[in-house]
């Protein structure tokens, strides 16, 4: 290994934030994830200073009438904070926030659809899923993170076989989602099909639902078939923020993001995956470590209740620029390396 990666996972292991040292003895070093050592690092988790400041802002902001979805405080997003961030699985504390969650991206508007030749306005969403050529046009990156984090995190249900059904009756021929109401679109958006397949790929892991594998798999291509990053018309990259790393990405895509779910779906070996794996190891810093190189969100301590499409949250992601070494952003690269046999 070189001493650079040494130094990296080194520098890890003597984190403060308890995730961090989770995702290396668990992702990096391959530690039983059922282990005394293990299960006593998520108890640390538990109750460390982000989880408390995850929750103790949803103990004063998610009632019954608050947004589920505000960026990125709402109860949707902190549910996923929490499964990346190692939270304890079976955490019945945890209820009424799932329930909250499901029963928003379950309500019946997402059960009810109906078919256009034109584009729709975004305001009509509440007269449910339109069918546009064929297609149906649903922000499904929704869904999928609420079936993500509630499988993580240990507290599926028949509300997540639900979610699962949904996101396979919306699955676009080529094996993704899109919410692109505009009539002409017929290919998969990657920031609408990342969280679905990663969901997907999760539910069947614990069910054993083959259908929601073979789902999984399909989705796959809509990545695998572009290298993860590139046009597959004339080679180009699809956007330049792909190739910039974030943490956390929430619903966007970037390259880490793609190899990640790679990794997690057991394709990260695959050919096609190689440029972007190549480009993540050149991303490597001199002295060791990766770098956020853009963030999704503004840290507010407070909540701005008139910011109703903002992007605030009370949690510091570590460091931004692209010569300051970011631990999530590092933990992932090294998870993803370590998969893909480049340690």
């Amino acid at each position: 290994m070189k001493p650079t990666l040494t130094r990296a996972i080194d520098a890890l292991l003597r984190s403060d934030e308890p995730s961090i040292r989770w995702k290396v003895l668990v992702d990096i070093n391959g530690e039983n994830p059922n282990s005394r050592k293990v299960k006593a690092l998520r108890e640390q988790i538990r109750t460390s200073p982000r989880v408390t400041a995850l929750l103790a802002h949803r103990n004063r902001h998610f009632t019954p009438e608050a947004n589920v979805y505000a960026k990125y405080r709402g109860a949707h997003w902190t549910l996923a904070a929490l499964a990346d961030l190692g939270y304890p699985p079976g955490d019945e504390a945890l209820l009424p926030t799932c329930r909250q969650v499901l029963d928003h991206w379950l309500s019946d508007s997402f059960y009810r659809e109906f078919e256009s030749n034109t584009a729709i306005p975004k305001h009509r969403s509440a007269d449910g899923v339109p069918i546009i050529r064929g297609r149906y046009r649903r922000c499904a990156s929704q869904q999928g993170n609420a079936l993500l984090s509630l499988t993580k995190l240990g507290l599926a249900d028949s509300g997540t076989d639900r979610l699962a059904e949904r996101l396979l009756h919306w699955q676009w021929p080529d094996g993704g989602w899109n919410c692109d109401r505009t009539p002409s679109a017929d290919t998969s958006s990657f920031m609408e099909s990342l969280l679905p397949m990663r969901g997907l790929a999760a539910h069947a892991e614990s069910t054993g639902n083959r259908d929601a594998r073979a789902a999984a798999s399909k989705a796959s291509e809509v990545f695998l078939s572009r290298r993860l990053f590139k046009r597959r018309s004339d080679g180009n990259i699809i956007h330049p923020n792909f190739l910039m790393l974030h943490y956390p990405l929430y619903w966007h895509y970037d390259v880490l993001g793609g190899l990640h779910a790679m990794a997690e779906i057991g394709l990260v070996n695959d050919p096609r995956c190689s440029d972007a794996l190549d480009l993540l190891e050149r991303k490597e810093l001199p002295d060791g470590g990766w770098a956020a190189e853009g963030r999704f969100y503004k840290v507010a301590p407070g909540v701005d209740t008139s910011d109703r499409f903002g992007s605030t949250t009370p949690i510091d992601w570590g460091a931004v620029g692209r010569s300051k070494m970011n631990e999530w952003i590092t933990a992932d690269a090294l998870y993803v390396l370590r998969a893909a046999n480049r340690l």
